[in-house]
């Protein structure tokens, strides 16, 4: 079930609100769990048992962290907990590349490995790095003593299996909600900010990324050297709006959600094409993933404290871990290589190019090549793709052209996600408000706000009653 599908949003999500709302405070949490288990299982039914057995062994071992004795038996104790959950990750997500690369190598060294290994498979359960990231950050703040465990489990496990930011994130820090999951006032300012975002995130995603995704999907799904050089242009151009639109589109609507419910979440995405360097693109990318390599992988490694070479190998861990987190593939781990090349680049040649109009266009041609790694299948098709952007490819037949795909749509999504993803419609928004405010026209701005808000979800939802292509990019994470 998604966000941006009619079932939840004109079903599940009304439900929802109204039996949490109705409810008396000491059972919302309850009734909230519930509904998250169930959004889970509509997608995952054969593995929210698998998430339920997260949440109880997370539980659990959170418990054994606080009560542990002496220094020694609390690191044993969140080294036991973090494992589980490693593992738990590590089976689903990795063991099934794992046995099919070993086949590979296998075959190439003549050693004839069983013929099974070659399409060996595991299902990769939705949104398990998400929730797994999550378990692992309460145990940690727990040990540091950054929060205190929590006593019900019915809060720890609202915690793990929330559901607007179950399977897309954001990332959300036990620390950061330790109390709300207790104690959160629910406001009607707060509810009413809520829809407000998730409206704007349903926009994004349904009016933008999906429009933009029928062209990427196309030339994506073409050899590169049947690609004109204007057609690769175009499909990374593509790609690069319909990612960040989607993905900030369905932070948007997390956080959004979590307002309704009294949640108040950190921002997850801060503008992150309008940066100078590709080191200020991961302060505001992803926010919620970048800070928890930070603050639980960089930091504890030594971060910048042990000299030059010891920043450079801590930057490189970090981004071959998040290839590896973004999913089991060599062109994930490939991407997440190139950025830490790309971040210990920058370290080592100091301020060059992160001035101006050069650090800019830098910033985001350099992170337009890592997409093209990030959305091809394998590397050798990645390598097409990037030979034919710069010339190098030469068709053997007909060639797939841009100008086909340009269709009228597209290019106004095209246009609309290059203007969105700066901050001047944010700016304006602003600048307006406190114009008509400063006349005395407050009121008429919010009566604007309210109908812009609903002609946003009649196009969505007219787009989406359509049928319209609505792909979902999280079920490899």
């Amino acid at each position: 079930m998604l966000f941006s599908s009619t079932v939840f949003l004109y079903a599940f999500l009304p439900l929802c609100l109204v039996l949490y709302h109705l409810a008396p405070r000491g059972l919302r949490n309850a009734v909230l769990l519930a509904f998250s288990l169930l959004f889970y299982a509509w997608g995952e039914a054969g593995y929210a048992a698998l998430m339920v057995l997260s949440i109880a062994g997370n539980y659990v071992a959170g418990k054994a962290v606080a009560r542990a004795a002496t220094p020694s038996a609390k690191r044993r104790a969140l080294a036991l907990g973090v494992a589980l959950n490693l593992g738990l990750l590590g089976v689903f997500k990795y063991a099934g590349w794992l046995v099919r690369e070993l086949h590979t190598l296998g075959t190439l060294l003549r050693l004839a490995p069983p013929e099974s290994w070659a399409d060996f498979e595991v299902h990769l359960p939705i949104g398990i790095s998400f929730f797994t990231f999550q378990a692992m950050s309460y145990l940690i703040d727990v040990s540091r003593g950054d929060a205190a465990p929590q006593r019900r489990a019915v809060d720890f496990a609202l915690y793990i299996a929330l559901f607007p930011q179950l399977v897309a994130g954001p990332i959300v820090r036990y620390s950061d909600v330790a109390r709300q999951l207790v104690r959160r006032r629910h406001r009607l300012g707060l509810f009413a900010s809520g829809v407000q975002r998730f409206v704007l995130g349903l926009a994004k995603k349904v009016l933008i990324a999906n429009v933009v995704a029928v062209p990427a999907d196309r030339i994506f799904n073409t050899p590169g050297d049947e690609l004109t050089v204007g057609a690769a242009w175009l499909g990374t151009a593509c790609y690069t709006i319909q990612i960040y639109f989607d993905f900030s589109g369905y932070s948007d609507m997390a956080i959004g959600l979590g307002r309704m419910f009294g949640f108040r979440f950190r921002e997850n995405f801060l503008h992150p094409y309008g940066s100078a360097s590709v080191t200020d693109f991961w302060r505001r990318w992803h926010v919620s993933l970048s800070s928890w390599f930070r603050d639980y992988l960089y930091i504890p490694l030594g971060g910048s404290r042990g000299g030059r070479w010891h920043t450079y190998r801590n930057l490189w861990v970090v981004f071959l871990t998040c290839g590896l987190w973004h999913g089991a593939s060599w062109t994930f781990l490939a991407w997440g290589a190139y950025h830490g090349a790309l971040l210990v680049g920058e370290r080592a040649f100091g301020a060059w190019p992160r001035r101006g109009l050069l650090g800019h266009v830098y910033t985001l041609l350099a992170v337009m090549v890592g997409w093209v790694l990030f959305r091809e299948a394998t590397l050798p098709e990645a390598v097409a793709h990037l030979a034919t952007m710069v010339g190098w490819a030469d068709p053997s037949g007909p060639a797939l052209g841009a100008v086909p795909l340009l269709s009228p749509p597209v290019v106004a999504a095209l246009l609309l996600g290059a203007l969105g993803a700066t901050r001047l419609p944010l700016y304006a928004s602003v600048r307006l408000g406190h114009w008509m405010g400063r006349r005395g026209l407050g009121e008429t701005w919010r009566v604007v706000g309210a109908l812009a808000v609903l002609v946003l979800f009649a196009a969505a939802a007219a787009e989406l009653a359509g049928g319209t292509y609505n792909p979902f990019l999280y079920f490899r994470f």
